[in-house]
């Protein structure tokens, strides 16, 4: 019991409310997102194209969201901002209830696009806020893990839900939209400085020149495939599943519920165990894993084997995921921890505003295998530059060194 409560004591109150509100949205997202594509393709009279339209649409919308949004939580505080994203989303999942028509899904997919879009960039800002930098990894593979507790049940409620009543789990999923805002509303502070929130709103904020945040842009512009590879999951990879697999849809729920019952699982562990090490290695070896998972992708083996290739997967994000927000609020100036955010949010947003509709098209005349083949290539080579990035901007500050120290001494103590 003392364990237990050392451990929700070592983070700050606001985590805790990002932790709880994160499962309880996820767990609705995930009863309806691996669905979703299915669910328009059926609505709109069985086009692969259009549904991806829809999804391509939705991260659009963020992409222009996604700046200024950053923008404003470095201005006007997280709290605010993380508030009006809630809002905007629970609307976009009130709507989807009603919707039946091309235009209307369309709509509802850019307030979607929008919303998710501004809440990411200023809720990660708010960690590196509170988050001492050692621990930061650490806070954000907690957070990670609240999303897999929806990864994990979500797929499973869906296959039963969802199927029989889809709107239901459109207004599941706005619910918890609306408890998620009253506890940002209720329980978080806003954790913007108040010196820098005074200086910000009495100058103009300065722009995010390429030459003068170069690291950060080539940093984002490298995560771009593992966000293509994401956004697989959720648009080609279950129609892809389709062509080889009679139960399809049984089998893209389990491999879903696998991936999040494995980070719950081992996410916190696994950040633990690599936090000493180098962070460009580690990167380094997540790109190589999802490099092998597209491939397995393309050729979707037999179930078991399939199942061997989404550990991979799993094994891959727990490693990326808060290595790679570490390194972007390493470098981020307090002042700008929002708007860094929300540039390397890009790397997902484009990858999803893009890729529904490029993937979509490939897919269709070239087949998964190619799909998938060429993504494998692209992750590899951009595993390779990231790796150099990040490993000159270590050796800039001795990180480098200092875990080059570290991890020979902790081999040791074993």
């Amino acid at each position: 019991m003392n364990r237990i409560r050392a451990f929700v004591h070592q983070y700050d109150t606001a985590i805790w409310v990002r932790v709880f509100g994160t499962i309880l949205t996820t767990v609705a997202g995930f009863m309806l997102r691996p669905f979703l594509v299915l669910y328009l393709y059926d609505k709109l009279g069985g086009s692969v194209m259009m549904p991806m339209v829809i999804l391509g649409l939705q991260f659009s919308s963020g992409v222009f969201m996604n700046i200024w949004g950053g923008s404003l939580a470095d201005r006007y505080g997280r709290k605010p901002v993380m508030m009006i994203a809630l809002i905007v989303e629970m609307i976009s999942m009130t709507g989807f209830v009603f919707a039946d028509s091309l235009w209307e899904f369309a709509v509802l997919a850019i307030l979607n696009g929008m919303g998710m879009a501004m809440f990411f960039p200023a809720a990660n800002a708010q960690v590196a806020d509170v988050v001492p930098e050692e621990k930061r990894a650490e806070v954000f593979a907690l957070l990670h893990t609240a999303l897999n507790v929806g990864a994990a049940a979500g797929p499973l409620l869906g296959l039963a839900v969802f199927t029989k009543n889809p709107q239901l789990v459109f207004a599941l999923s706005a619910c918890a939209f609306l408890i998620y805002t009253v506890l940002v509303w209720w329980k978080v502070p806003e954790t913007l400085p108040s010196e820098i929130k005074a200086n910000t709103i009495r100058s103009k904020a300065p722009k995010l020149g390429f030459r003068e945040h170069k690291n950060l842009y080539l940093m984002t512009f490298f995560a771009l495939p593992v966000g293509m590879l994401y956004t697989q999951v959720e648009s080609t990879f279950p129609l892809h599943l389709k062509d080889h697999y009679d139960n399809y849809l049984s089998v893209f729920t389990w491999l879903m519920t696998i991936n999040g019952t494995t980070v719950i699982l081992l996410q916190m562990w696994i950040a633990r165990q690599t936090e000493h090490f180098a962070r460009h290695k580690v990167i380094l070896a997540s790109y190589f894993l999802f490099a092998l998972v597209a491939i397995g992708y393309g050729v979707a083996p037999a179930f078991v084997l399939l199942v061997l290739v989404e550990l991979l997967f799993t094994l891959g994000e727990m490693m990326n995921g808060p290595h790679i927000q570490k390194a972007v609020s390493l470098i981020a100036p307090p002042d700008m921890r929002g708007r860094y955010f929300s540039i390397f949010t890009l790397s997902w947003q484009l990858s999803k505003a893009v890729g529904p509709v490029l993937s979509g098209f490939v897919f269709e005349y070239l087949g998964g295998l190619v799909l998938f083949g060429i993504l494998a290539v692209w992750l590899a080579l951009a595993g390779i530059a990231q790796y150099r990035l990040i490993y000159r901007l270590q050796s800039k500050t001795g990180e480098a060194a200092n875990a080059a120290q570290v991890v020979p001494d902790a081999a040791v103590a074993d």
